[in-house]
């Protein structure tokens, strides 16, 4: 009976263990020599000066939800583009007026300013 869940107690044990031995590793051959250089800021450019949990403008989500959306319309394009052929009018159809629907959100979004950045 036990033996039925020897695969899964073993792909377990293979999991963690490909989870934890890099860190180990990691952890015991890496140097850690700290200086100024390294510990700079790299993401920004320039040297935090507030709170880390400051407020941002709600215009950055936004592009971010924008930038998001608008790239995922990308990742539909591929497969569909691929099948076109077999799908046939039907799948052309249906992908013109997904992006119809896109379009009219984006035309919505750049007339409400939404992608405009001081």
């Amino acid at each position: 009976m036990l033996t039925n869940y020897f695969p899964i107690l073993l792909f377990i044990i293979v999991g963690l263990a490909i989870g934890v031995v890099p860190l180990v590793l990691g952890k015991l051959v890496s140097p850690h020599k700290p200086d100024a250089e390294k510990n700079s800021p790299y993401e920004c450019g320039f040297e935090a000066f507030e709170d880390a949990r400051m407020k941002f403008d709600v215009r950055y989500y936004l592009v971010a939800i924008l930038f998001i959306l608008f790239d995922l319309e990308i990742a539909f394009f591929f497969p569909w583009a691929v099948v076109l052929r077999e799908i046939g009018l039907f799948g052309y159809v249906a992908m013109m007026i997904f992006l119809g629907i896109l379009v009219v959100g984006f035309i919505y979004e750049w007339k409400k300013g939404a992608l405009e950045w001081e």
